[in-house]
């Protein structure tokens, strides 16, 4: 909390009507940079943003390889366990045909070229939609990047070299040293980012750390803090050598600043009775209740530049910047504090009238919770909490109303953490109703026919279950089908809020379990069918119940700039089963992995997820196993110590010919 300490005292001498002003005032990236230096940061923000051009076309243009399946020989089949068996194989039997080693290498090396995807009509008009919008945000970028740049004041201006050294030469302690957890993040962003090859890499950390806070800076300064404009940052930080979690910090202290700055300003007392006019205009019935973060800042009738410029400009000099360079860079933003209010949500931001009665009358219940805290909170311990950027954990069943954001408080705070509460009676009856399947015995048979059947006899026909079974079906199918309804318009109605900025010009994060995951679904459909881009930044599919089609997930890509990232459990024979019996699709994206989609990451967590009820207390495992950002690792350890227990109980059942998703149920209830 030190970090917050320094910066309220930096923040509250910068406002307070006398800001003090250094000879470093003016330090800027004309004087960080040489003229060839600078040239070098346009050519890598070109080369990057070409990068990020290229694979939003390969979505929609290429198939990627899919991923060779090795076949059991002959003598390996009466080892294979049916246990492991995804919903896949064509039955309970394996093809015995032998391969040559020419056969196996020829089909290898067809898997590896790409193919060309056969687009419809809908898909072509959604690539020219979503390359259109690209293009506009890429020229933006360009455009602002080289006012800067390439200003007369910049061209006047030559590199301080007694800067560049007073910079290399900052003692150790001064610069960001990333944990262990956040170096393995890095790696992994690497992994999925390939770093552009620029001498700018090779500067000191701190030079480096200060060219990205000045493009942070300059892309807010577009005044809407865009998905792809994150997604760039990411990228330039893994070209830069900086790890994701120092542009954490960089953005969590822009935000503190903006809103510090912001709220010393006095509001008039025609603004404050318009601010009531808007708060009021939005409490609109369904309950959206993660606006009311526009109480945060006072709503000023006038432009107090100086004084926020001089706030914010003075939060950023720790990094190299100068005052009077950082609130320049962000433009009327450092001026103008109904943009700031914009920014994180507080001004204009509501559903439209025609959208609450389009979806209030078919969706009961609709609200985002601090995952941290709570609306009730004061304003002060609020503000703490507001960042550039959000994160929305979506549940899929429920047993108790604090599960709503129990799985999710795992999040870390880098990107603002909510979770959404949708449908909550739907979900309590869905919980209660899973709980009893897993207890009764006929769970038992329909799990072994499950495992040893092919994915279409898989429906387990009503007509050769026994009655006892029958009962068993229609008692858990019925929640299971109205959640899964409402999932898909909850969906539609959190598309709703995204596209009107409800939370602000943030980029927003998804994170849904089961039919949670379902919901985030419907939403990126509902984005893309509305071309809505630039608004979600990264996306986290768990147990999904929802189809594995190609087109549908090729439409989801197009409206996400960051990850994309399916996880599965070939061992989630509660999802293979209620799935297929309510779904005509085949495929199911809970449990096996999405081919044919460029961009899509897919995570096989079977070994980690036994069961579908596992998922309520894996979200921290999972979120660190495919590099997270944003993890809160004392929550971590909380959950990891939870889980081991948990295995432990199943290990124990399961040695006594008992089901362990016995022990997943009385864990999600612990939790």
């Amino acid at each position: 909390m030190k970090a917050f300490s320094d910066l309220r005292d930096k923040a509250t001498q910068a406002v307070s009507g006398k800001p003090q002003q250094s000879e470093d005032d003016h330090q800027s990236l004309a004087t960080l940079l040489s003229r060839e230096e600078r040239a070098e940061l346009s050519l890598l923000i070109s080369q990057t943003t070409e990068e990020m051009r290229r694979d939003l076309t390969k979505v929609f243009d290429y198939r990627p390889p899919v991923t060779a399946k090795p076949q059991p020989k002959e003598d390996e089949q009466k080892a294979i366990d049916l246990s492991k068996l995804t919903l896949n194989d064509a039955g309970s039997t394996v093809s015995t045909t032998d391969q040559t080693d020419a056969q196996v290498k020829d089909d290898q090396e067809q898997q590896q070229q790409p193919e060309e995807v056969v687009s419809t009509p809908e898909s072509k008009a959604l690539r020219s939609s979503a390359l259109a919008f690209f293009d506009t945000w890429a020229d933006s970028v360009t455009l602002r990047v080289g006012e800067v740049i390439n200003s007369r004041d910049h061209a006047e201006q030559s590199k301080d070299h007694s800067q560049t050294k007073a910079l290399a030469d900052q003692p150790a302690q001064i610069q960001f040293h990333p944990t262990s957890r956040e170096k393995h993040i890095a790696e992994k962003t690497r992994d999925v980012y390939s770093a552009v090859d620029t001498p700018l890499a090779r500067m000191s950390h701190l030079e480096r750390s200060t060219i990205l806070n000045a493009l942070l800076l300059l892309l807010l300064s577009l005044e809407s803090y865009r998905s792809h404009s994150r997604t760039l940052l990411i990228r330039l930080a893994v070209s830069l050598h900086i790890t994701p979690a120092e542009l954490t910090k960089m953005e969590t202290e822009t935000a503190f600043g903006l809103l510090t700055a912001a709220a010393k300003m006095d509001a008039s007392s025609q603004t404050a009775k318009a601010q009531e006019k808007t708060a009021a205009s939005r409490s609109w019935k369904i309950g959206v209740a993660g606006v009311a973060g526009a109480a945060l800042i006072g709503i000023t009738g006038g432009l107090a530049a100086p004084f926020l410029a001089a706030g914010v400009g003075t939060l950023m000099g720790g990094l190299g910047l100068g005052a009077t360079a950082a609130a320049g860079y962000l433009g009327a933003l450092a001026g103008n504090a109904v943009l700031v209010g914009g920014l994180f949500g507080a001004y204009g931001a509501r559903m439209t009238s025609r959208s609450m009665d389009r979806f209030s009358k078919e969706v009961d219940d609709f609200a985002f919770l601090p995952v941290n805290g709570s609306l009730e909170d004061a304003e002060e311990v609020q503000k703490k909490r507001r960042r550039l950027r959000l994160t929305i954990g979506i549940t899929g069943w429920l047993s108790e109303d604090e599960q709503v954001t129990v799985p999710w408080r795992v999040f870390g705070e880098g990107g603002e953490p909510f979770a959404l509460r949708w449908e909550l009676q739907a979900l309590k009856d869905l919980g209660s109703a899973l709980k009893d399947f897993v207890m009764s015995q006929a769970w038992s048979q329909i799990k072994k026919e499950v495992i040893k059947r092919t994915v279409l006899a898989a429906l387990y026909s009503a007509v050769m279950a026994p009655l006892a079974i029958k009962k068993v079906i229609r008692y858990v199918d019925s929640p299971f089908g109205i959640a899964k309804g409402r999932a898909m318009k909850a969906g539609e109605v959190l598309a709703d809020a995204i596209i009107e900025r409800v939370q602000g010009e943030r980029p927003v994060s998804l994170v849904g379990m089961s039919l949670g995951a379902r919901v985030v679904y419907s939403c990126l459909l509902t984005l893309a069918k509305r071309e809505a881009f630039g608004l979600v930044e990264n996306v986290v599919i768990m147990g999904g119940a929802l189809p594995s089609d190609e087109e549908a997930w090729r439409a989801m890509r197009s409206v996400v700039s960051g990850r994309l990232i399916n996880v599965y459990s070939s061992q989630d024979y509660i999802l293979a089963f209620l799935y297929r019996t309510t779904s005509a699709q085949i495929g199911a994206a809970g449990v096996e992995a999405i081919e044919g989609v460029s961009g899509v990451e897919n995570y096989d967590m079977s070994e980690q997820v036994p069961g579908h009820l596992a998922y309520m207390t894996r979200t921290g495992r999972i979120l660190e196993h495919v590099g997270w950002e944003d993890i809160d690792e004392e929550v971590l350890k909380k959950q990891e110590t939870l889980n081991q227990q948990v295995d432990a109980e199943a290990k124990e059942d399961q040695e006594k010919g008992e089901e362990p998703e016995k022990a997943f149920v009385q864990a999600s209830a612990a939790a």
